[in-house]
């Protein structure tokens, strides 16, 4: 049998998602509170699975809080890929444009870091375990192309227009 799913807890939200999620991309965004509360539990899981204990170390470096504060800079606080789709969205995570997973050289490459809002970092993890084979449960795609170009990421952002 396939993955568990369930419904998005978005009130008369009918859309199936994957069962460690909580919403759907539509509606992630609407409900930060709900999801900070559900990532820090995700979290706490992923630091006892060995494999991604040190890539998450790596977040609580200096230098990647200097690299993060340079990418923030840059993109001027908004999300690029909502950007590149015409939309402009206030960003907050940085994000690896080739995954640390598949290409662990690029981790502190800025030219592999790109500002995107939730909606559009869910969106573009979904591509990604897709495209690359990351995340749990996955196998790694080593034929994988690297995509270091955003306009070729095929994601579109799925939040609602501020």
């Amino acid at each position: 049998m396939g993955s568990k799913v369930h419904t998005c807890s978005h009130p008369g939200c009918h859309k199936l998602i994957p069962f460690d999620d909580r919403y759907c991309t539509q509606h992630i965004a609407l409900h930060p509170r709900d999801t900070k509360r559900f990532d820090k539990a995700y979290n706490v899981k992923r630091q006892h699975d060995s494999k991604t204990k040190d890539r998450i170390a790596f977040y609580h470096t200096k230098q990647w809080k200097q690299l993060r504060k340079q990418v923030i800079e840059r993109d001027n606080g908004l999300d690029q890929y909502a950007l590149r789709d015409g939309l402009v969205i206030p960003g907050k995570l940085v994000d690896h444009i080739v995954p640390v997973e598949f290409a662990p050289e690029l981790k502190d490459d800025i030219n592999n870091l790109v500002l995107t809002s939730m909606t559009s970092h869910k969106s573009k993890t979904d591509w990604e375990q897709r495209y690359y084979g990351t995340g749990k449960g996955n196998t790694i795609n080593k034929n994988a192309v690297q995509v270091k170009d955003i306009k070729f990421i095929p994601i579109k952002f799925n939040g609602t227009k501020p």
